[in-house]
Protein backbone atom coordinates (compact mmCIF):
# COMPACT_ATOMS: atom_id res chain seq x y z
CA UNK A 1 0.00 0.00 0.00
CA UNK A 2 1.22 3.74 -0.46
CA UNK A 3 1.57 5.83 2.61
CA UNK A 4 -0.56 8.79 1.98
CA UNK A 5 1.66 11.62 2.06
CA UNK A 6 0.80 14.67 4.59
CA UNK A 7 1.18 17.45 2.31
CA UNK A 8 0.74 18.41 -1.39
CA UNK A 9 -1.19 17.37 -3.91
CA UNK A 10 -1.03 13.23 -4.59
CA UNK A 11 0.05 12.92 -7.96
CA UNK A 12 0.28 9.86 -10.61
CA UNK A 13 2.52 10.33 -13.22
CA UNK A 14 1.73 9.22 -16.73
CA UNK A 15 4.45 8.14 -19.82
CA UNK A 16 3.52 6.48 -23.08
CA UNK A 17 6.48 5.64 -25.12
CA UNK A 18 5.64 6.72 -28.42
CA UNK A 19 9.30 5.23 -30.10
CA UNK A 20 11.17 8.72 -28.88
CA UNK A 21 13.63 7.37 -26.80
CA UNK A 22 14.98 8.10 -23.80
CA UNK A 23 12.09 7.23 -21.85
CA UNK A 24 13.84 6.70 -18.14
CA UNK A 25 15.33 10.35 -18.29
CA UNK A 26 11.77 11.54 -19.26
CA UNK A 27 10.45 10.61 -16.43
CA UNK A 28 13.19 11.84 -14.01
CA UNK A 29 12.58 14.67 -15.49
CA UNK A 30 9.04 15.07 -15.06
CA UNK A 31 9.55 13.87 -11.81
CA UNK A 32 11.40 16.48 -10.94
CA UNK A 33 9.29 18.88 -12.57
CA UNK A 34 6.46 17.52 -9.94
CA UNK A 35 8.33 17.79 -6.99
CA UNK A 36 8.71 21.54 -8.39
CA UNK A 37 5.60 22.19 -8.48
CA UNK A 38 4.81 21.52 -4.56
CA UNK A 39 3.39 17.06 -5.77
CA UNK A 40 4.29 14.28 -4.12
CA UNK A 41 4.59 10.86 -6.55
CA UNK A 42 2.72 8.45 -5.47
CA UNK A 43 2.43 6.54 -8.45
CA UNK A 44 3.56 5.95 -11.82
CA UNK A 45 2.28 4.35 -15.16
CA UNK A 46 3.97 3.71 -18.73
CA UNK A 47 2.85 2.45 -21.56
CA UNK A 48 3.69 1.54 -25.41
CA UNK A 49 1.28 3.05 -28.29
CA UNK A 50 1.94 4.24 -31.96
CA UNK A 51 -0.15 7.11 -31.57
CA UNK A 52 -2.26 9.37 -29.17
CA UNK A 53 -5.94 8.23 -28.57
CA UNK A 54 -8.22 10.91 -29.79
CA UNK A 55 -10.25 10.53 -27.04
CA UNK A 56 -8.28 9.43 -24.09
CA UNK A 57 -4.64 10.09 -25.37
CA UNK A 58 -3.70 6.64 -23.51
CA UNK A 59 -6.38 4.24 -24.92
CA UNK A 60 -9.53 2.85 -22.69
CA UNK A 61 -7.53 -0.10 -20.93
CA UNK A 62 -4.60 2.04 -19.93
CA UNK A 63 -7.15 4.57 -18.60
CA UNK A 64 -8.46 2.35 -16.26
CA UNK A 65 -4.86 1.18 -15.20
CA UNK A 66 -4.24 4.37 -14.56
CA UNK A 67 -7.86 5.13 -12.46
CA UNK A 68 -7.39 2.14 -10.73
CA UNK A 69 -3.80 3.42 -9.07
CA UNK A 70 -5.21 6.68 -8.21
CA UNK A 71 -8.03 4.89 -6.21
CA UNK A 72 -5.16 3.17 -4.72
CA UNK A 73 -2.52 5.44 -4.36
CA UNK A 74 -5.37 8.11 -2.64
CA UNK A 75 -4.21 10.16 -5.75
CA UNK A 76 -5.85 13.79 -6.84
CA UNK A 77 -4.07 14.79 -10.27
CA UNK A 78 -2.64 12.94 -12.86
CA UNK A 79 -0.19 14.30 -14.30
CA UNK A 80 1.14 13.50 -18.37
CA UNK A 81 3.91 14.06 -19.14
CA UNK A 82 2.62 14.92 -23.10
CA UNK A 83 0.38 17.78 -23.84
CA UNK A 84 -2.77 16.77 -24.54
CA UNK A 85 -5.83 18.53 -25.77
CA UNK A 86 -9.01 20.31 -24.31
CA UNK A 87 -11.04 17.17 -25.15
CA UNK A 88 -8.93 14.46 -24.00
CA UNK A 89 -8.32 16.41 -20.65
CA UNK A 90 -12.20 16.77 -20.61
CA UNK A 91 -12.63 12.92 -21.04
CA UNK A 92 -9.95 11.78 -18.60
CA UNK A 93 -10.97 13.83 -15.69
CA UNK A 94 -14.63 12.53 -16.36
CA UNK A 95 -13.16 8.93 -16.02
CA UNK A 96 -10.45 9.20 -13.66
CA UNK A 97 -12.52 11.59 -11.13
CA UNK A 98 -9.89 13.89 -10.53
CA UNK A 99 -7.81 16.54 -11.67
CA UNK A 100 -5.75 15.97 -14.89
CA UNK A 101 -2.96 18.54 -16.69
CA UNK A 102 -1.11 18.28 -19.23
CA UNK A 103 3.43 18.85 -19.60
CA UNK A 104 2.68 22.45 -20.27
CA UNK A 105 -0.05 23.21 -17.41
CA UNK A 106 2.36 21.59 -14.79
CA UNK A 107 5.95 23.87 -16.62
CA UNK A 108 3.81 26.74 -16.59
CA UNK A 109 2.48 26.44 -12.85
CA UNK A 110 6.70 26.12 -11.84
CA UNK A 111 7.04 29.59 -13.59
CA UNK A 112 4.17 31.06 -11.77
CA UNK A 113 5.55 29.82 -8.38
CA UNK A 114 9.32 31.15 -9.85
CA UNK A 115 8.28 34.30 -10.87
CA UNK A 116 9.64 37.25 -8.60
CA UNK A 117 10.13 40.57 -10.85
CA UNK A 118 7.26 42.33 -12.39
CA UNK A 119 7.91 41.69 -15.76
CA UNK A 120 8.49 37.51 -15.08
CA UNK A 121 4.91 37.83 -13.55
CA UNK A 122 3.37 39.54 -16.55
CA UNK A 123 5.15 36.91 -18.74
CA UNK A 124 4.05 34.31 -17.14
CA UNK A 125 0.24 35.32 -16.68
CA UNK A 126 0.14 36.20 -20.60
CA UNK A 127 1.50 32.55 -21.06
CA UNK A 128 -0.88 31.01 -18.50
CA UNK A 129 -3.94 32.91 -20.32
CA UNK A 130 -2.89 31.78 -23.29
CA UNK A 131 -2.73 28.22 -22.58
CA UNK A 132 -6.34 28.66 -21.05
CA UNK A 133 -8.11 30.29 -23.60
CA UNK A 134 -7.21 26.84 -26.15
CA UNK A 135 -9.35 24.91 -22.73
CA UNK A 136 -12.56 27.65 -21.94
CA UNK A 137 -15.15 24.63 -22.75
CA UNK A 138 -13.44 22.61 -20.36
CA UNK A 139 -16.36 20.50 -18.77
CA UNK A 140 -17.66 24.42 -18.11
CA UNK A 141 -21.31 23.31 -19.26
CA UNK A 142 -22.89 25.73 -17.02
CA UNK A 143 -21.32 28.98 -19.03
CA UNK A 144 -23.25 27.73 -22.04
CA UNK A 145 -26.39 29.20 -20.34
CA UNK A 146 -27.18 32.50 -21.02
CA UNK A 147 -26.89 34.89 -18.04
CA UNK A 148 -30.34 36.07 -16.38
CA UNK A 149 -32.10 36.78 -12.84
CA UNK A 150 -31.12 40.13 -11.32
CA UNK A 151 -27.90 41.52 -11.48
CA UNK A 152 -27.32 39.03 -14.41
CA UNK A 153 -29.05 40.16 -17.05
CA UNK A 154 -26.45 41.00 -19.62
CA UNK A 155 -26.24 42.17 -23.44
CA UNK A 156 -26.83 38.67 -24.81
CA UNK A 157 -23.92 37.12 -24.52
CA UNK A 158 -23.26 33.68 -23.05
CA UNK A 159 -20.89 33.31 -20.14
CA UNK A 160 -18.53 31.27 -21.93
CA UNK A 161 -18.39 33.97 -24.77
CA UNK A 162 -18.02 36.58 -21.88
CA UNK A 163 -15.05 34.58 -20.65
CA UNK A 164 -13.48 34.72 -23.72
CA UNK A 165 -13.78 38.19 -24.68
CA UNK A 166 -12.48 39.23 -21.11
CA UNK A 167 -9.32 36.96 -21.21
CA UNK A 168 -8.47 38.01 -24.88
CA UNK A 169 -9.00 41.98 -23.32
CA UNK A 170 -6.23 41.01 -20.74
CA UNK A 171 -4.01 39.59 -22.89
CA UNK A 172 -4.11 42.41 -25.10
CA UNK A 173 -3.23 44.30 -22.24
CA UNK A 174 -0.49 41.85 -21.03
CA UNK A 175 1.27 42.15 -23.65
CA UNK A 176 1.10 46.06 -24.28
CA UNK A 177 2.60 46.38 -21.07
CA UNK A 178 5.25 43.86 -21.89
CA UNK A 179 5.96 46.03 -24.79
CA UNK A 180 6.60 49.01 -22.63
CA UNK A 181 9.43 46.69 -20.65
CA UNK A 182 10.74 45.34 -24.05
CA UNK A 183 11.52 49.16 -25.19
CA UNK A 184 13.49 49.96 -22.38
CA UNK A 185 14.94 46.99 -22.28
CA UNK A 186 16.56 47.94 -25.94
CA UNK A 187 17.08 51.46 -24.66
CA UNK A 188 19.71 49.85 -22.22
CA UNK A 189 21.02 47.29 -24.35
CA UNK A 190 22.05 50.15 -27.49
CA UNK A 191 23.44 52.14 -24.40
CA UNK A 192 25.70 48.84 -23.82
CA UNK A 193 26.14 48.10 -27.67
CA UNK A 194 27.85 52.19 -27.82
CA UNK A 195 30.13 51.61 -25.67
CA UNK A 196 31.60 48.62 -27.10
CA UNK A 197 31.46 45.77 -24.49
CA UNK A 198 31.37 42.30 -25.52
CA UNK A 199 27.69 40.69 -24.47
CA UNK A 200 27.71 36.82 -23.37
CA UNK A 201 24.60 35.01 -22.28
CA UNK A 202 24.77 32.20 -20.56
CA UNK A 203 22.02 29.63 -21.94
CA UNK A 204 21.03 26.04 -21.34
CA UNK A 205 19.13 23.36 -19.77
CA UNK A 206 17.43 23.75 -16.63
CA UNK A 207 19.47 23.14 -13.61
CA UNK A 208 22.71 22.56 -15.60
CA UNK A 209 23.81 25.20 -13.38
CA UNK A 210 24.20 28.45 -15.12
CA UNK A 211 23.01 30.21 -12.32
CA UNK A 212 25.88 29.16 -9.95
CA UNK A 213 28.12 29.70 -12.64
CA UNK A 214 27.17 33.10 -13.26
CA UNK A 215 27.56 33.73 -9.44
CA UNK A 216 31.04 32.22 -9.30
CA UNK A 217 32.28 34.59 -11.99
CA UNK A 218 30.68 38.09 -11.24
CA UNK A 219 29.88 37.56 -7.62
CA UNK A 220 26.37 38.47 -8.43
CA UNK A 221 24.52 36.58 -5.63
CA UNK A 222 21.71 35.78 -7.93
CA UNK A 223 19.05 33.10 -7.02
CA UNK A 224 20.93 29.52 -7.48
CA UNK A 225 19.06 26.06 -6.09
CA UNK A 226 18.86 22.36 -7.23
CA UNK A 227 16.00 22.89 -8.84
CA UNK A 228 14.73 22.89 -12.05
CA UNK A 229 13.47 26.94 -13.17
CA UNK A 230 15.15 28.10 -10.07
CA UNK A 231 15.86 31.23 -12.50
CA UNK A 232 13.43 33.01 -14.74
CA UNK A 233 14.76 36.96 -14.66
CA UNK A 234 17.78 38.02 -16.80
CA UNK A 235 20.64 39.43 -14.64
CA UNK A 236 22.99 40.87 -15.93
CA UNK A 237 26.32 42.46 -14.54
CA UNK A 238 29.80 43.48 -15.53
CA UNK A 239 33.01 41.38 -15.14
CA UNK A 240 36.32 43.10 -15.40
CA UNK A 241 39.02 40.87 -17.28
CA UNK A 242 42.30 42.43 -16.72
CA UNK A 243 43.56 43.76 -20.23
CA UNK A 244 40.63 42.75 -21.36
CA UNK A 245 38.38 45.35 -19.62
CA UNK A 246 34.80 44.73 -19.12
CA UNK A 247 32.42 42.52 -20.41
CA UNK A 248 28.77 42.27 -19.38
CA UNK A 249 27.56 38.87 -18.15
CA UNK A 250 23.85 38.00 -18.76
CA UNK A 251 21.79 34.73 -16.92
CA UNK A 252 18.26 33.65 -18.14
CA UNK A 253 16.27 31.01 -18.00
CA UNK A 254 16.89 27.77 -18.68
CA UNK A 255 14.83 25.68 -21.45
CA UNK A 256 13.83 22.15 -21.58
CA UNK A 257 12.66 19.80 -23.88
CA UNK A 258 9.42 20.38 -25.45
CA UNK A 259 9.33 23.84 -23.94
CA UNK A 260 5.75 25.25 -24.25
CA UNK A 261 5.25 27.56 -26.99
CA UNK A 262 3.13 29.84 -25.38
CA UNK A 263 6.20 30.28 -22.98
CA UNK A 264 8.57 30.91 -25.85
CA UNK A 265 6.10 33.39 -27.06
CA UNK A 266 5.92 35.36 -23.62
CA UNK A 267 9.50 35.67 -22.50
CA UNK A 268 9.74 36.82 -26.16
CA UNK A 269 11.63 40.16 -23.79
CA UNK A 270 13.48 38.25 -21.83
CA UNK A 271 14.59 35.95 -24.56
CA UNK A 272 16.04 39.23 -26.36
CA UNK A 273 19.00 39.39 -24.28
CA UNK A 274 19.89 36.03 -25.49
CA UNK A 275 19.69 37.06 -29.81
CA UNK A 276 21.80 40.31 -28.46
CA UNK A 277 24.59 38.65 -27.32
CA UNK A 278 27.81 38.17 -28.97
CA UNK A 279 28.75 34.93 -27.52
CA UNK A 280 26.76 32.25 -25.81
CA UNK A 281 27.99 30.51 -23.47
CA UNK A 282 26.04 26.88 -23.50
CA UNK A 283 26.32 25.63 -20.14
CA UNK A 284 26.02 21.80 -19.63
CA UNK A 285 25.74 18.82 -16.97
CA UNK A 286 28.88 16.76 -17.58
CA UNK A 287 27.56 14.59 -14.68
CA UNK A 288 23.98 13.83 -16.71
CA UNK A 289 23.46 10.68 -18.46
CA UNK A 290 21.17 12.70 -21.00
CA UNK A 291 23.58 15.76 -21.74
CA UNK A 292 23.47 15.17 -25.42
CA UNK A 293 19.54 15.23 -25.45
CA UNK A 294 19.82 18.33 -23.09
CA UNK A 295 22.26 19.59 -25.48
CA UNK A 296 20.14 19.28 -28.74
CA UNK A 297 17.05 20.69 -26.77
CA UNK A 298 18.85 23.40 -26.05
CA UNK A 299 19.75 24.22 -29.85
CA UNK A 300 16.40 23.41 -30.57
CA UNK A 301 15.12 26.32 -28.54
CA UNK A 302 17.97 28.83 -29.81
CA UNK A 303 16.54 28.29 -33.51
CA UNK A 304 13.76 28.50 -32.64
CA UNK A 305 14.05 31.90 -31.06
CA UNK A 306 16.74 33.33 -33.94
CA UNK A 307 19.95 33.27 -31.70
CA UNK A 308 20.69 29.28 -33.59
CA UNK A 309 24.02 31.20 -35.32
CA UNK A 310 25.11 33.15 -32.76
CA UNK A 311 29.03 32.10 -31.43
CA UNK A 312 28.67 29.40 -29.04
CA UNK A 313 31.04 27.99 -26.35
CA UNK A 314 29.65 24.97 -24.35
CA UNK A 315 31.07 24.80 -20.69
CA UNK A 316 31.03 21.27 -19.53
CA UNK A 317 30.08 21.96 -15.73
CA UNK A 318 29.81 19.75 -12.46
CA UNK A 319 33.18 18.01 -13.27
CA UNK A 320 33.30 17.75 -9.94
CA UNK A 321 30.17 14.75 -10.36
CA UNK A 322 31.26 13.63 -13.52
CA UNK A 323 35.19 13.15 -12.28
CA UNK A 324 36.86 14.94 -15.75
CA UNK A 325 39.42 17.43 -15.47
CA UNK A 326 39.35 20.75 -15.95
CA UNK A 327 40.63 22.33 -19.65
CA UNK A 328 39.73 24.04 -22.64
CA UNK A 329 39.23 21.68 -25.72
CA UNK A 330 39.30 22.81 -29.07
CA UNK A 331 37.79 21.50 -32.73
CA UNK A 332 38.93 20.47 -35.68
CA UNK A 333 39.94 23.90 -36.70
CA UNK A 334 41.72 25.52 -33.80
CA UNK A 335 38.63 26.92 -32.32
CA UNK A 336 37.62 26.74 -28.90
CA UNK A 337 34.47 24.49 -28.86
CA UNK A 338 34.72 23.35 -24.68
CA UNK A 339 35.75 24.52 -21.08
CA UNK A 340 35.31 22.05 -18.84
CA UNK A 341 35.24 23.20 -14.84
CA UNK A 342 33.18 23.15 -11.90
CA UNK A 343 31.17 26.44 -10.78
CA UNK A 344 30.33 24.83 -6.97
CA UNK A 345 34.15 24.41 -6.34
CA UNK A 346 35.77 26.99 -8.53
CA UNK A 347 37.75 24.65 -10.23
CA UNK A 348 38.78 25.88 -14.10
CA UNK A 349 36.93 28.82 -13.47
CA UNK A 350 40.32 30.57 -14.50
CA UNK A 351 40.68 28.47 -17.81
CA UNK A 352 36.83 30.19 -18.79
CA UNK A 353 38.24 33.68 -17.49
CA UNK A 354 40.85 33.13 -20.13
CA UNK A 355 38.98 32.09 -22.53
CA UNK A 356 36.60 34.99 -22.59
CA UNK A 357 38.94 37.89 -21.99
CA UNK A 358 40.86 35.99 -25.34
CA UNK A 359 36.94 36.62 -26.72
CA UNK A 360 36.77 40.37 -25.81
CA UNK A 361 40.32 41.39 -27.07
CA UNK A 362 39.23 40.22 -30.35
CA UNK A 363 35.94 41.42 -30.21
CA UNK A 364 37.80 44.86 -29.38
CA UNK A 365 40.16 44.46 -32.60
CA UNK A 366 37.26 43.80 -35.01
CA UNK A 367 35.19 46.86 -34.13
CA UNK A 368 38.75 48.66 -33.98
CA UNK A 369 38.97 47.38 -37.34
CA UNK A 370 35.95 48.16 -39.08
CA UNK A 371 36.49 51.63 -37.69
CA UNK A 372 39.56 52.39 -39.08
CA UNK A 373 37.89 50.71 -42.76
CA UNK A 374 34.22 53.16 -41.99
CA UNK A 375 36.91 56.02 -41.67
CA UNK A 376 38.75 55.30 -44.84
CA UNK A 377 35.84 55.04 -47.27
CA UNK A 378 35.17 58.76 -46.81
Amino acid sequence: MFERPSSGNRAVLVQVDFGQGGIEERLAEVGLLAGSAGAVIVGVIQGRRQAPDPALFVGKGKAEEIGSLVQMSGGDIVIFNHDITAAQQRNLERKLNCRVIDRSALILDIFALRAKSHEGKLQVELAQLQHLSTRLVRGWTHLERQKGGIGLRGPGEKQLETDRRLLGERVKLLKARLKVLERQRAVRRRARERRDVLSVSLVGYTNAGKSTLFNALTKAGAYAADQLFATLDTTSRRLFLGEAGNIVVSDTVGFIRDLPHSLVAAFHATLEETVSADLLLHVVDSSSDDREGQIAAVNGVLEEIGAGQLPQIQVWNKIDQSLASAEVQQDACGNISRVLLSARTGEGLDLLRQVLADVAQKHKASLAALAVQHESSF
